[in-house]
């Protein structure tokens, strides 16, 4: 087993790996910003390291202190997370060249998936079905304004080199590629620094399916069954559950072994998820993404298989042990996302200090939290705070036990998205489990207030503000006296100095 790992992330994901080392027996250093002196990441690890100034640039980002720290704190491994420097192939090419295991896939395996027009050539070429399109990048508008014409709009134009809705434009008219395409160009260059555009074309109400994969350095990949995501705003995930509401065994014995293929076609090793759209009983290839993903604990739960654990058994050598056959879902899991963010102001950023925390607990619940009383939330970084994950043997009871767990978190000092989903475990049709990635789309008034229209911006921060009040307020009356208030003597053995054991 990999003695000691660097966690190169920040956050709830910096806080499971480093629980999944604790349990391995393995050293976990942690890297941190000046703005995240005090996160629950660094104070969890073993050793803890600072990287730089808040911004990412100058801290998260920076490949060459990374290796740095790495090297003062003589760990074998550098596990990424998601997001910063998971999915760049530079970084993990460094971290190999540097003496390091980087604790994911190969750096060639990151490249070919990273770039989205090769990633299309090589599951074609695997005999993955693609959404039909291009399988490499547009020249100019002349040749987008015929490929068009061809397969017939809508078409939907992507950056060959990123994700995340960057670089992405929806065409319906022909009068409209060339604008968009200087728009996704440009908007592609400044996110991924390459300004290459595809073409496929643009399914109207598909479904988000993705399939885990895990794969060893021994050659064994297998997947793990799916993820329903297709609630998302501006292609970013909301709501995830596994299993798959309209997904057959047949389907996914389907879709997994063309996922599985996918892996194959790159020499797979380590978590990794291919994502695909669904429409009309075909699936479609959307791309691979190689690095753990924010919505791994609903697989976990209902698979019962520590995935982050795996990902540094695999990268000290261990063969996967488990069988295709013997990988069936149990029962139904649920994650929500909790956001510092207000959806009722169109997602508007919230910043402040959490004043005060209260998380869910009881049977079948899940909390992965980067946050904690007192923590600092501030714009550098994703809104992120934490995943509220349930699980249940129906997926009618994981909506019940997910909607009890949301009545009872409390996060006072920033605003978050709790109403939101909220709404949404109460919405009939998520309810039938009929949703498309159009879902917020057709249900606008998930983003509004109870009586359906949107709400006053002004007036929402009034009620809060007196929400707020009011709660504190009740919590003064109901809290118990802390150890050691005034009013209150201390008890024999909580006034003794010292340590305290039972029989004395």
């Amino acid at each position: 087993m990999i003695e000691s790992v660097l966690v190169a992330n920040r956050g709830e994901i910096a806080v499971r790996i480093i629980r999944a080392c604790r349990e391995l027996g393995i050293r976990s250093v942690a890297v941190y910003s000046e703005a995240d002196r005090l996160s629950p990441h660094v104070l969890l690890a073993d050793e803890a390291y600072l990287l730089g100034p808040a911004p990412s640039a100058e801290s998260y980002l920076r490949v060459d202190r990374i290796l740095e720290v790495a090297r003062e704190a003589q760990v074998v491994g550098i596990h990424p997370g998601y997001g910063f420097l998971a999915e760049r192939a530079a970084f993990a090419q460094a971290v190999e060249e540097a003496g390091f295991t980087f604790i994911g896939p190969t750096a060639a395996t990151i490249a070919a998936m990273g770039d989205k027009t090769e990633a299309r050539q090589r599951m074609a070429a695997a005999g993955v079905p693609i959404v039909p399109g291009n399988t490499e990048g547009l020249v100019d508008a002349a040749e987008a304004r015929a490929l068009a014409r061809e397969m017939g709009f809508p078409v939907l134009l992507k950056a060959s080199a990123g994700g995340g809705g960057k670089g992405m434009r929806v065409v319906t008219a022909e009068d409209e590629v060339e604008r968009a395409l200087d728009a996704a160009r440009r908007e592609a260059a400044g996110a991924f620094g390459d300004d290459a555009v595809y073409m496929e074309k643009y399914l109207e109400k598909p479904r988000h399916i993705e399939i885990q994969l895990l794969g060893d350095l021994h050659g064994n990949i297998i997947h793990l069954g799916e993820r329903e995501c297709s609630i998302q705003r501006r292609h970013q995930k909301l709501v995830e559950e596994s299993p798959s509401p309209v997904v057959s065994p047949e389907l996914r014995a389907a879709m997994g072994a063309a996922a599985v293929r996918a892996a194959e076609a790159v020499d797979y090793r380590s978590a990794g998820t291919v994502e695909f759209l669904y429409e009309n009983g075909e699936f479609y290839f959307l791309e691979m993404n190689t690095r753990i993903q924010v919505e791994h604990p609903v697989t976990e739960l209902v698979t019962g298989i520590d995935l982050v654990q795996w990902q540094l058994r695999v990268a000290s050598g261990e063969a996967i042990p488990f069988r295709q056959e013997e990988i069936v879902p149990r029962g139904h899991a649920i994650e929500c996302r909790i956001t510092s963010e207000l959806p009722e102001e169109g997602f508007l950023p919230s910043t402040g200090r959490i004043r005060y925390l209260e998380v869910p607990t009881g049977p079948g619940v899940r909390w992965d939290g980067g946050i904690a009383q007192g923590f600092e939330v501030g714009l550098h970084y994703d809104p992120l705070l934490a995943k509220l994950i349930v699980h249940a043997p129906t997926r009618d009871d994981a909506i019940r036990r997910m909607a009890r767990a949301l009545d009872e978190l409390t996060v006072e000092g920033v605003d978050t998205c709790r109403s939101f989903h909220r709404r949404v475990m109460d919405e009939a049709d998520y309810r039938a489990g009929n949703v498309t990635i159009r879902y917020l789309e057709e249900h606008p008034e998930m983003l509004s207030g109870e009586d359906g229209t949107p709400r006053d911006p002004h007036d929402l921060r009034i009620a809060a503000a007196l929400a707020g009040l009011l709660e504190a307020e009740r919590r003064r009356s109901i809290r118990p006296p802390r150890i050691g208030a005034e009013d209150r003597p201390l008890s024999g053995w909580q006034g003794a100095r010292g340590a305290w054991r039972a029989g004395q």
